[in-house]
């Protein structure tokens, strides 16, 4: 079929700008593919998954998946490469990947703004992105991004990777919005009646205390008659 590759149990459909997998990729393919690499596609969508229940690695890099992505239970995976997707939340799709691939030693998530890289993006360091914090969700991790898991970075993990979640702060516009409608950012001491801009008379109010002048400095220079 036009656009597939297959050598053995390996399956390649790369850069057909499809949105989803395409169902008779599935019925064709899914019984049979160890290896399936679907890079350099559209997509949005792993729905069609369901049906390669023995897929053992599976390359996704460089498509617009997002925080929806949901993946099939493949017991059998251990490779998953997610590269320059459309990820910007870290937790959930840990919580995910536990839950449906429990084999996983191999994962590179490259190139997401939830998983920052200083080669990817010169604004963003490691603090943007806590391997423990990984290692501590995914504890069968043997490789992470570029890099082989160290015993020393486990240890770590089991440690403290609870701790090393890395909370963003809200959108700058929303909490700007959030602010300008939030009751404190309305007080002023001022009565009411000077709180109206085009309102320019003057405001009075009763008070404690009555003034009558008399140590005042600038009464030294007003005669009697002045007054």
């Amino acid at each position: 079929m036009a656009g597939v590759v297959v050598s053995g149990n390996q399956v390649s459909y790369i850069s057909q700008d499809c949105e989803e997998i395409p169902e008779f990729l599935g019925r064709t393919y899914g019984h049979m593919a160890k290896r399936l690499d679907l890079s350099f596609n559209l997509l949005r969508s792993l729905e069609g998954l369901k049906t390669f229940s023995y897929l053992e690695e599976l390359i996704l890099d460089n498509n617009r998946l997002g925080n929806d992505l949901l993946l099939p239970r493949l017991p059998h995976l251990h490779t998953l490469t997610l590269n320059k997707n459309q990820i910007t939340e870290l937790e959930s799709l840990l919580d995910h990947l536990a839950e449906v691939v429990p084999s996983l030693q191999y994962l590179s998530l490259l190139g997401n703004m939830a998983c920052p890289n200083e080669l990817v993006c010169q604004e963003k360091d490691e603090d943007d992105y806590q391997r423990y914090f990984v290692l501590h969700k995914l504890t069968n991790l043997k490789f992470l991004d570029t890099r082989k898991v160290t015993r020393r970075e486990r240890e770590e993990a089991l440690v403290r990777g609870a701790f090393m979640k890395v909370v963003k702060p809200k959108d700058a516009k929303a909490s700007s919005d959030a602010a300008s409608t939030s009751p404190q950012n309305h007080y002023t001491p001022l009565p009411s009646g000077s709180r109206d801009l085009t309102n320019h008379r003057g405001v009075l109010g009763r008070c404690r205390y009555i003034y009558y002048g008399k140590h005042s400095e600038g009464n030294r220079f007003i005669r009697d008659d002045q007054l």
